[in-house]
């Protein structure tokens, strides 16, 4: 039973948009113990496939730190290859972020966001997509004061939370020892507004039914909710 915080009540969250003084956008946002480092960089240039198609191209990179966890392990690239779970949540953080921005609007460029985990404790990739729209929005807030963008092709907010079942009881964003322990976690990525982008719903133990996932959407709404005033906040409204 959880006992420090109340069962709808997201962890201390904390947004720091001057870590980095080289990227044209950044955030260090910080879940709880969670902490991910996140920069938007922009390139003048797209991929192959869009060049001449007037459209721009929002995509992710993400990493865990060998020293991110309780134990230290290989850097990927060590290993010359990335895991199926690296991939997933970078191809997941960059559908979440293009959710959201008119990619005509941006032209022929890309913006990468750059996802770090220097510190995990549960909800990693819930963390990186809320921070990189900050990251994103002071971005594009900076092309748009250079006269680079005619037009703001950021068209809404994206955050992500986790939710789950944990001794039978639901909990809004789970820490690792929740999370270890739930028969069902899933991860919400939606709008202020309750628009859904995507959502990853996993029961662990048995069955669970669309009452349960309902129960777990509706502490997610709450969530992103607070998230997004959390957002607002750090980019300067």
């Amino acid at each position: 039973m959880r006992t420090e915080r109340k069962t709808d009540a997201l962890r201390t969250v904390d947004i720091d948009t001057g870590f980095n003084r080289h990227a044209e956008g950044s955030a260090l946002i910080s879940f709880g113990q969670t902490r991910v480092h996140c920069t938007a960089s922009v390139d003048e240039r797209v991929p192959p496939f869009l060049r001449n198609s007037g459209k721009g191209w929002v995509t992710a990179e993400y990493g865990m730190l060998p020293r991110s966890t309780h134990t230290r392990s290989d850097r990927e690239a060590a290993r010359g290859k990335q895991g199926g779970r690296t991939v997933e949540i970078q191809r997941l953080i960059g559908r979440s972020l293009r959710a959201v921005v008119d990619l005509h609007k941006l032209g022929e460029r890309q913006i990468v966001l750059d996802c770090d985990v220097l510190q995990a404790d549960g909800g990693t990739r819930t963390a990186a997509i809320t921070g990189s729209w900050v990251a994103l929005r002071i971005a594009v807030n900076k092309l748009l004061a250079e006269g680079l963008l005619e037009e703001d092709p950021i068209i809404g907010q994206v955050a992500a939370v986790s939710c789950g079942f944990v001794d039978n009881e639901a909990l809004l964003d789970l820490e690792y020892t929740e999370d270890s322990r739930a028969q069902m976690d899933a991860n919400f990525v939606m709008t202020p507004d309750g628009g859904i982008i995507e959502i990853q719903a996993t029961a662990e133990d048995k069955p669970m039914h669309w009452d349960d996932v309902l129960a777990l959407k509706s502490l997610a709404e709450k969530g992103i909710r607070e998230l997004s005033e959390l957002q607002l906040r750090a980019v300067g409204g």
